[in-house]
Order: structure tokens, then sequence, then C-alpha cells
């Protein structure tokens, strides 16, 4: 069992930045590939960022490419996402997320941490 724990949302201005952070415990991330993911108000859940178990290969959707970062640091169980230049469609519910398998399903969903940006 793997527990995620996002933090590092708020409220901004448009064009300003935040950090999301995701702290794991249970299990070592080390063998999971992780995400971000997030839900807008009446929205689908989307995947906005992913990376490899080992950090080589990161994956981002085309309305935040440019503009977020995913990062980890394995041995610090930790995974982030470094938010720039935000809009205020990024204003959503942000959630941490562990893969087994890079195309798979989700196994393990953090809580969320809700970021929202104003015009």
């Amino acid at each position: 069992q793997v527990q995620l724990v996002e933090s590092g949302g708020g409220s901004v201005q448009a064009g300003r930045s935040l950090r999301l952070s995701c702290v794991a415990s249970g299990s070592t991330i080390s063998i999971y590939h992780m995400g971000w993911f997030r839900q807008a108000p009446g929205k689908e859940r989307e995947g906005v960022a992913r990376i490899s178990n080992g950090g080589a290969t990161t994956l981002y959707s085309d309305s935040v490419k440019g503009r977020f970062t995913i990062s980890r640091d394995n041995p610090k169980n930790t995974l982030y996402l470094q938010m720039n230049s935000l809009k205020p469609e990024d204003t959503a519910m942000y959630y941490c997320a562990a893969l087994t398998y890079w195309g798979g399903d989700v196994d393990y969903w953090g809580q969320g941490t809700q970021v929202t940006v104003t015009s």
C-alpha cells in the first residue's frame, strides 16, 4: 500500500508560479511511475504530467507543456510539479498518482490539493 499526500496548492494570480509536492509513505515510490492529474468543477479528471520510475522519461499534456515541470526525488519519496505562468484555466484539484505500468491504470491516488488561479 502506498499513501500519497499532496501539498503546495493555493490561490495565485495569473502569471505566477506554484510548486506542488507529493510525499509517499508505506512503500518506496522508486518502483512506480508517477503522475499528476487534475479535475476542474464539472469536468472529467485529466492527466497533466507523468514521469517514469527512474525519472528519465516525462510526458505532458498539450495544455501545460512548456509551463509545468514534473520531477521526483526517489530517496525523499517525493514527487513535484513546478507550475509556471499559471492561467485561470489551470484552476482545479490536483492529484498525485502512482502507476505500476506506464500506460496502465492508476494504482494509488492522493487526496488532492486545490489550485486556484485568478485573473
